[in-house]
């Protein structure tokens, strides 16, 4: 449903007018970007990622701290770690470096460039991954930004120019449509209840699966048994 409405509102650039009716089909105004080499919305304009994102590039820790026993800081090294949306716990470190906040968009720099997933917990992160949170309010239209930068890696991939990395310069730089902070903001109201309670049903994954991890070999060993009620 977010996704349907950021098309909507920010490709089709049918957001709502003053109105409250479709402004692209209700003949608002349209201009030419040269940067960006098509029409937007008047008032709109192009930028960088940087512009609206705060970036952090991962750094990763040396290899003789991290251990799989939960000490230390939970460690996400690059998109092997990555599951459907939230990473899977896999390593820690005694020793992180740089770090990516509950709710930060994690974002692979190496190939596949451009993958991400959301840090469901405080985490340290290697240097395949970038750290993005949004400096205009919406995490939700950050998000489907960065998924719009993987289809245009995944074009230039397929027409032969691959993509092993990408620098934080080359990141910092990418081109974006910026549009007007009202409509930014508009999208962020109607959409961040889904994406807090995507966050909310990670965690209960997360909460699931480490009982389960704990008790099944519990089980396979006879320590404990299963009792069903008829």
């Amino acid at each position: 449903m977010a996704r349907q409405l950021y098309d909507y509102w920010f490709v089709q650039f049918d957001f709502p007018d003053d109105n409250g009716k479709p402004y692209k089909s209700s003949g608002g105004k349209m201009v030419w970007n040269e940067k960006l080499k098509r029409d937007i919305p008047e008032g709109w304009n192009d930028g960088q990622l940087i512009d609206i994102a705060n970036i952090t590039m991962g750094q990763s820790p040396d290899g003789s701290t991290y251990n799989e026993i939960g000490d230390g800081a939970l460690f996400y090294q690059g998109s092997t770690d990555f599951g459907m949306r939230f990473p899977s716990v896999r390593q820690f470190t005694t020793a992180p470096t740089r770090f990516a906040k509950q709710g930060d968009i994690l974002m692979s720099v190496r190939a596949p460039v451009g993958t991400t997933n959301i840090a469901n917990a405080h985490c340290c992160i290697g240097r395949g991954l970038a750290a993005l949170n949004s400096k205009i309010g919406s995490i939700t239209h950050l998000y489907h930004i960065i998924q719009d930068l993987k289809t245009a890696f995944d074009m230039r991939n397929d027409a032969g120019t691959t993509f092993g990395s990408i620098t934080k310069d080359d990141l910092y730089r990418l081109a974006i449509l910026k549009p007007d902070a009202s409509v930014v903001l508009h999208y962020e109201k109607l959409c961040s209840q889904i994406f807090a309670k995507q966050m909310l049903i990670g965690e209960n994954i997360d909460v699931l699966t480490k009982q389960r991890d704990e008790l099944l070999p519990l089980l396979m060993n006879g320590q404990v048994s299963l009792c069903s009620q008829r």
